[in-house]
């Protein structure tokens, strides 16, 4: 359900930036800003491995350096049929966890010195399962595709308040209020229909790593604790990789769901105890 969600969502996404290009600028101005998009967050694609490890001064590790991690990451990918990522260390007590990577052959798995503080063995085999599930589950380029429409969404609207939309004797033009109302209310409903994505790739990713993993109730009990830990010892990060972590960095976690970047966490657990 979650996957076929992702395909909506995606096709939701899309038919906004048709509807709001042809609304504001015709074809052309749609095509224009989906290529100033892709052109923008390719680069942001190709890179965003190495930008954010390099954000949270996240450190590689090797098998000499941290055995038990390494050895517990490499054990997992065999089982997943993925190829062995590479492993990063972040030096901070928050405890969070994420991967990243354009495809399974250049991913990277990083934990924080405080997740491997306060999980047991079995809890961080379910968390390393479930960012395996992300690289799995391809969501880097997933979540990419989505900021490229969105993107271009955000680009149509603010081209029309600089320039002013179609006038009504255009063809498909609107009226004045209703382009107004277009350009300030298209890039919210991109923004919920991106972290809806985001959300719905977290609940594919529990159930990847649980299945990863062999034990769901790994993962269950790692989500629990990890929101505690989280809310006790906010991470300093950056609002824009928010949905990267198994559990949101953000100490603000008062953020309406709508624009949430996962799920509830009660719901994630009780998912997974379903499935154990």
């Amino acid at each position: 359900m979650n996957r076929l969600k992702t395909v909506v969502l995606l096709a939701s996404l899309s038919g906004l930036l048709v509807i709001l290009g042809n609304y504001m600028g015709g074809k052309s101005g749609a095509t224009l800003a989906l290529l100033l998009a892709i052109a923008l967050n390719f680069g942001s694609y190709w890179f965003s491995d190495r930008i954010v490890l390099s954000m949270y001064h996240a450190q590689e590790v090797t098998e000499s350096q941290a055995p038990d991690l390494y050895r517990l990451v490499q054990q997992l990918s065999h089982k997943a049929g993925l190829p062995m990522p590479k492993v990063y260390i972040i030096p901070d007590d928050s405890p969070n966890a994420f991967a990243t990577g354009r495809n399974p052959q250049h991913a990277a798995v990083a934990v924080t010195e405080g997740i491997m503080r306060i999980l047991t063995w079995e809890e961080l085999a379910g968390v390393i399962g479930h960012e395996l599930g992300h690289v799995k589950n391809r969501d880097i380029l997933i979540q990419t595709v989505a900021a490229t429409i969105g993107a271009a969404i955000t680009y149509i609207a603010q081209f029309g308040f600089l320039f002013g939309g179609r006038s009504d004797d255009e063809e498909g033009g609107g009226s004045m209020v209703g382009s107004i109302l277009m350009m300030i209310l298209a890039p919210i409903a991109a923004l919920i229909i991106q972290m809806a994505i985001s959300r719905s790739r977290e609940y594919i990713a529990d159930q990847t790593g649980a299945e990863i993993c062999g034990h769901p109730n790994w993962l269950a009990s790692a989500l629990a604790k990890l929101q505690r830990g989280a809310e006790a010892i906010p991470m300093d990060a950056n609002p824009s990789t928010a949905n990267m972590f198994i559990v949101s960095p953000l100490s603000g976690s008062s953020i309406a769901g709508l624009f949430s970047t996962h799920p509830p966490m009660e719901e994630r657990i009780a998912r997974l105890k379903q499935m154990s």
